[in-house]
């Protein structure tokens, strides 16, 4: 239990470095709002300027951690308060290091690209130890919950409608339609990344193993690699002969030194290997 929740603990930490990267080297200077809390927080504060900014930002994220942990559950809203914070403290940190005036470079679309894929990944990683960063990510997390959406697609819809009204809330800004449109594409891979990330993290190799020696694959796999394996009688048809059929899953990690060892016991066993994006069961993921 505890080596889960540190391992828990080192993805949120990882996560957190990673956005809190993203937003402030590259979409925070080139003014990039593609969704969250942060962008509705700008717009609300050029909207209604007797607020700053970061007020609004603290009023929001305040009433999305109540908001999260009311729909989410006591442990998501924990975690959900420390990445939240430590995302905070580390912009903080990032101010007083490293302050900016001006973006990085004069290339908006390759600081857009930069900071988009570090943004997601880092979201991903997050969501993945069963947390969020905080603000928007907690009410896609419920959208998800409910709606039966994947997490990019929950925080399509819910930043969507935010990146469009920025376009209207900044018109009058210099070059807004280019950024505009800069903001639409980060917004739509932004999604798109992070369900590409969290399938990478669930998916597993299922192998079926065609062998005389099932006894000793099977004796591989359980002892080696501790997996379970499922055992059928087959006929090969051409033959007629009498076969073994292993059935067994593993991690991405492990295929290859399970293709090697089934080679080296039964250099003449058919082996299948197709991917999985999921494997819910003992050993792997819980409902």
């Amino acid at each position: 239990m505890y080596r889960i929740k540190f391992k828990d603990w080192m993805y949120m930490n990882f996560g957190i470095v990673l956005i809190a990267c993203a937003t402030y080297f590259f979409l925070v200077p080139n003014h990039f709002v593609t969704g969250g809390m942060t962008g509705l927080a700008t717009m609300l504060g050029d909207i209604f300027s007797f607020i700053t900014t970061s007020t609004w930002l603290m009023i929001l994220n305040v009433t999305m951690l109540i908001v999260g942990f009311i729909f989410l559950g006591k442990k998501t809203g924990i975690w959900t308060v420390y990445c939240s914070l430590s995302y905070t403290v580390l912009m903080l940190v990032f101010e007083r290091i490293v302050p900016l005036s001006r973006p990085l470079t004069d290339e908006s679309f390759m600081e857009l690209c930069f900071g988009i894929l570090i943004y997601a990944v880092g979201t991903a990683v997050i969501f993945y130890a069963g947390a969020s960063s905080g603000g928007m990510d907690i009410m896609a997390l419920i959208v998800q919950k409910y709606a039966k959406l994947d997490v990019g697609k929950a925080v399509l819809c819910v930043n969507t409608a935010i990146a469009i009204g920025a376009i209207f809330t900044f018109s009058h800004y210099e070059n807004n339609i280019e950024r505009s449109i800069l903001s639409m594409i980060g917004l739509f891979a932004n999604s798109y990344i992070i369900d590409i990330v969290i399938d990478n993290f669930h998916s597993c190799k299922y192998f079926v193993v065609i062998t005389d020696k099932t006894e000793l694959v099977s004796e591989y796999i359980m002892n080696q690699l501790h997996h379970g394996v499922t055992i059928t009688d087959a006929i090969g048809a051409y033959t007629q002969s009498p076969k073994g059929m292993i059935h067994t899953v593993c991690r991405r990690y492990e295929a290859i030194k399970l293709r090697a060892a089934i080679k080296q016991i039964d250099e003449n066993a058919f082996i299948v290997v197709t991917t999985s994006s999921e494997i819910i069961g003992k050993g792997f993921r819980s409902v």
